[in-house]
């Protein structure tokens, strides 16, 4: 059953560092902005245990925390917050229109893409059991914990052995697992694996189960798929670097993406190929991946949107 259609001046898909941050930049331009926060309220660092590497907090703050810091600050100016996701987008005309959870239909007249990325996982249970406990999937983030410890990562792609040298650089032992017999890294990236000392490379290698006390990762139990031999290699930490989904498919046939859907913006600028739409955060960042690099990228597209909206209501003559 649909209900009645509500047009609004700046739409926000998505929460999160970049959400948030358009939302308080657009709120203050006064766009008036109303955000869908999606399944997954303030993104995934609501699945993140201590912040350390954001500005301002000093003594680290734990990911759900701040998520609720920037949500109130986004309220505080006025954004109207939503609990829903949206369900289908139609960009081939103005205003823009999207459903919401495949009832309600709004138009906007420009939209902000914050959906961000999801990180992909082994899918073992104690994956999820450890996660934040020892499991993650960004060394950057959490490789300071690990300072002087033993530690495994796995995958076999540039974002792995990038990642194992970044750990290696903390750690004291990086077991890099590699599942057949060669990366599918880069040469260059690879030559930078076998150069570093501290980095053990195990080809033909699969994660049986992540090994913990209940409270912390101890180990990891491997299988060698050449031999069959199982065994368990004593680590306190375990990466997970084997890629992110960027959280676009209903914008296929929409926006421009590149190979792996990740959205495609304009150079220095968070326009995509539709005007009135813009991305931010990791929906259209595989590179850097980072809370504050998002919540950036979200000051931009709001920047973006309101510079949008003034030259549409006051334009420049030639």
């Amino acid at each position: 059953m649909s209900q009645e259609n509500e047009h609004v001046q700046c739409l926000i898909i998505g929460s999160g560092p970049a959400g948030y941050t358009a939302a308080i930049y657009a709120a203050r331009a006064d766009l008036k902005p109303i955000m869908y926060t999606g399944m997954q309220a303030g993104g995934q660092l609501t699945q993140t245990t201590d912040v350390e590497n954001f500005p301002g907090y000093p003594q680290g703050i734990m990911g759900p925390e701040m998520m609720e810091d920037f949500r109130k600050q986004a309220e505080r100016f006025g954004t109207d917050i939503r609990f829903g996701y949206i369900s289908s987008v139609d960009f081939s005309s103005t205003p823009h229109k999207v459903v919401v959870d495949e009832i309600k239909t709004i138009t906007a007249d420009t939209v902000i893409i914050a959906t961000g990325a999801t990180a992909k996982w082994l899918g073992l249970p104690s994956e999820q059991q450890y996660n934040g406990f020892g499991v993650s999937a960004c060394a950057v983030c959490d490789g300071f914990f690990f300072k002087g410890q033993d530690v495994a990562i796995v995958g076999a792609g540039d974002t792995a052995a990038e990642e194992a040298t970044y750990l290696a650089k903390l750690c004291k032992t990086v077991h890099l697992l590699v599942r057949r017999d060669e990366f599918r890294a880069s040469k260059a990236m690879v030559s930078r694996v076998l150069a570093t000392p501290n980095i053990i490379v195990h080809y033909n290698t699969e994660t049986q189960e992540i090994l913990g006390n209940g409270k912390n990762v101890t180990a990891v139990k491997v299988l060698n798929n050449k031999t069959n031999v199982e065994s368990d290699i004593a680590v306190e930490g375990f990466f997970v670097a084997i890629g992110h989904k960027p959280n676009t498919d209903i914008f296929k046939g929409q926006l421009d993406m590149d190979e792996t859907g990740y959205l495609l913006t304009k150079p220095g600028s968070t326009l995509t190929n539709v005007e009135g739409v813009f991305a931010c955060g990791d929906v259209q960042d595989m590179y850097y991946r980072q809370a504050v690099t998002a919540a950036g990228s979200g000051c931009m597209s709001a920047l973006d949107a309101e510079r949008y909206l003034a030259a549409k209501e006051h334009p420049i003559e030639a």
